[in-house]
Order: C-alpha cells, then structure tokens, then sequence
C-alpha cells in the first residue's frame, strides 16, 4: 500500500475515533455516577463503535457489500440487545442512547470514503443535541402549541411548495420571483422567530437590558416603545433605558449586517465597514451608560410579541417585502439612484429589513451594489431617526436625548467609515 494512502488511511480512522470518543464522553459525563458495568455504552464504548465503523469501512472492498451488511446488520443486532436489557432493568423508554450509538457506527464508517468535513459536522451535531438535551426541553416547554403549529406550517410550505415556485420573475416589471421571495421571507422569518424563542427562554425578569438585547432579535421598535413606556411609568430609569434602546439599536444594525452576509455580498462589500462601525458605537454608547448608571436594572422587558412565523405575520411580510421590490424597480428605472434613495428613506421608517432584502433582489437583478449600499444606509438612517421619535413619544425628553446621542455618535462613526476608510479598503475587498 504506498505510503500516502496509508497515512490517509489512518486519519480516517482517527476522525472515526474521535467522534466516537466525543460522543462517549457526552455519554460518560451524563451517567458518570453509575457503578462500572452498569451502562450498555460508555466513553470507551462509544470510541470502539466508532472505530469499528472506520474498520468496516476500511474492509468495505474486501469484504464487498454483502460482507459489510453482515457486518453491520451483527454489530447493530449486538449493541440493540444489550441497550434493551439496560432500559429493562433501569426500566426506560428511551431510545436517544441507542440511535446515538447505531449512528457513531454509520459516521465510523462513511470517514473511510466520504467527506470528513460532513462527518465532522454531523458528529459536532450529534453531541450538541445530546448536551443540550434539558435545555432544550426547556424551551420547548415556554412554547404554546400556536407558536410550534405555527413554525410547522412555514417550514413544511417551505419544504413542499419552494420547489414548485418558480425560479423567474412573473410580473410585468421584472422584479418579482417568488422563489426568491419566499427564501428572503424565510431568512427573515427564522431569524426572528430564533429571537421571540430567545425572549420566551429567558422569561421577563431577566431585566431591562437583557430583555430589550432578546427582544431586540424579534423588532428593536418594539423594544424601543416598551423600555419608554417603562421609563415613562417609573418602571425604569432613564439611564438605563437609554442604555437599553441603544443596545437594541446595536443589535437591529448587526441583524442587517447578518441579512447582507447571507443575501447580498456585494452590498456588504460596500456598506460593511461603515454599519459595523455603527453597530459597535451604539454598543460602546449602552456599555457608557450602563457603566456610569448607579442604580439597579430590574424592571420587566414587558414585551408582547407576536411570533415571528404566524401565518399572518409571514403573509403581511411577503405583500410588504414584494411591494416594496416592485417600487424600488419601478422607481430605479424612472428616476435613477436619485429616485431610489428617497424611497428607500420613507420604506425604512416603517421595516429596514424589508429595504435591506428588497436591495439585495434588485442587485441581483442589475441594480449597481454601490447603489443598493446607499438605499440601505438610507433606510438604516430612517430607521434610527424613526426609532428616535417614538422614544420622545413614549419614554420622555431624557430618553429620547440619550437614544439620540448615540445614535449621533454612530451615524458620525458610519459617515467616517464610509468616506475615508471604505475607499481605502474597497479594492483590497474586491481582491
């Protein structure tokens, strides 16, 4: 055997062993207080299932097909007998240990032959899904059957009906696709909906700050009107209101920042630096306040949000998102830039998210990335000014001046950003 594939040979057999002793020490760690002989699958058990995949793998072409089966069909026979005889005698149900151990089998031995980078990350799952087993229940718990239902629907429409959307535009302007409509929706969607599981977890004592950094993932407006009306009600402080407004306006830039990366990396490429500039100086401006805030943050996020993925909620987004796409095409076309821009600054006073993705459609469909960065950094400025106007109305003078301040201080670190050091970076990004 030349020496270059023996060396692969034994790597291969070292991943499979190694997800075998990730999975083992998951296991071990969990019935760590058992007496020795007591558990079917341990640490070491789980290594040697691993490796005993790799070996079958490895054998795989001189013990053919058949050979492999039978191999496998007597391991699994083997390691199913004795997990049944331990849920016997500990009299449980579960089946979690079993399946973990039949698939550190599998994923032994597709590293022989397949992508270790796959069998990496299914392994780095599976350990993942059996540390956070409590956790996970735990969240699943603060759900209503509503909000699972809901989530349900969306992703079984999305599985069954995405493949028979078409891939092309369908309306007389050329702007709309409902495949890509339906994914941006999606993309939108799932990231709040992870936000509105955030703030159901951590529950409502949490205080304010943690409350508006959760509710922040769901709609940083929102945040804003509930921390004033806490301040306006007494509930909190203005200090730490401003500081927690600011905090959700840290997080809203960071949110348009992730939907770039995924949807538009032209755009990115070009308004990057200077909303990262944004999002850190509005964080920089919450730690400042909190910082030099004496007093104790414990009021309640008092937020009532409606999840993310209700079906009306998703309908309401997609006729937003799609009006606002023709618009922009519509405007694009007849104005220019020129047109695009204020259209983008009255869109983003209602949802910048809904501006940033229907940017990225149109840049996929012609519009210049430099002119989508611009809509983008418009309505993120709208948006921020918006934000502005009902914290004076629902929080007070002191309030709203603190959201302000930072939100001058990060619009002075974006416009920096954006005309001396972009210039600057913009052809090694291009590289």
């Amino acid at each position: 055997m030349p020496e270059a594939l023996l060396i692969e040979l034994f790597q291969r057999l070292a991943v499979a062993l190694g997800i075998g002793f990730l999975v083992g020490v998951e296991r071990g760690w969990k019935h760590r207080d058992a007496p020795d002989g007591t558990r079917a699958a341990g640490l070491r058990t789980h290594a040697i299932v691993g490796l005993t995949g790799g070996v079958a793998g490895a054998m795989l072409p001189v013990i053919g097909q058949l050979g492999f089966a039978a191999l496998t069909l007597a391991f699994a026979g083997a390691f199913v007998t004795f997990k049944v005889r331990e849920s016997l005698k500990d009299q449980d149900l579960s089946v979690t240990g079993t399946i973990a151990g039949l698939l550190v089998y599998a994923l032994g031995a597709y590293a022989m032959w397949g992508d270790l980078r796959i069998v990496a990350a299914v392994g780095v799952a599976l350990v993942g899904l059996l540390a956070f087993k409590d956790a996970l229940h735990d969240w699943l718990d603060k759900l209503t059957w509503k909000e699972l239902r809901s989530a349900l629907l969306i992703l079984a429409a999305t599985a069954i009906a995405l493949p028979l959307l078409p891939d092309r535009t369908i309306d007389p302007w050329d702007a709309i696709n409902p495949r890509e409509l339906w994914m941006l929706t999606i993309l939108v969607a799932g990231a709040s909906f992870a936000g509105y599981v955030a703030v159901k977890t951590l529950g409502g004592d949490v205080g304010v700050l943690a409350g508006a950094a959760a509710g922040s993932l769901v709609s940083s407006t929102v945040v804003t009107a509930e921390v004033g009306r806490q301040v306006k009600t007494g509930q909190a402080h203005a200090m730490v209101g401003g500081a927690a407004a600011t905090l959700a306006a840290a997080i809203s830039v960071g949110r348009v920042i992730a939907l770039l990366a995924v949807a538009a990396a032209p755009i990115l490429l070009e308004a990057g630096a200077a909303l990262i500039a944004a999002a850190i100086t509005f964080a920089a401006a919450a730690f400042v306040m909190r910082f030099f805030d004496k007093e104790e943050a414990k009021g309640d996020s008092g937020q009532t949000l409606k999840s993310p993925l209700d079906l009306i909620s998703v309908g309401q987004f997609v006729l937003l998102l799609g009006g606002i796409i023709i618009v922009g095409r519509i405007v694009s076309e007849m104005y220019g830039q020129a047109g695009l821009l204020p259209f983008a600054a009255t869109a983003g006073l209602a949802d910048v998210d809904a501006v940033t993705l229907a940017a990225a459609s149109l840049v996929g469909n012609g519009l210049e990335a430099e002119v989508g960065a611009h809509a983008v950094m418009v309505a993120v400025l709208m948006n921020t000014l918006a934000k502005g106007v009902i914290a004076y109305m629902t929080g007070g003078a002191r309030y709203a001046a603190l959201y302000f301040g930072a939100a001058l201080a990060a619009t002075i670190a974006a416009a920096a950003v954006w005309f001396l050091v972009t210039p600057l970076i913009a052809p090694m990004l291009e590289l």
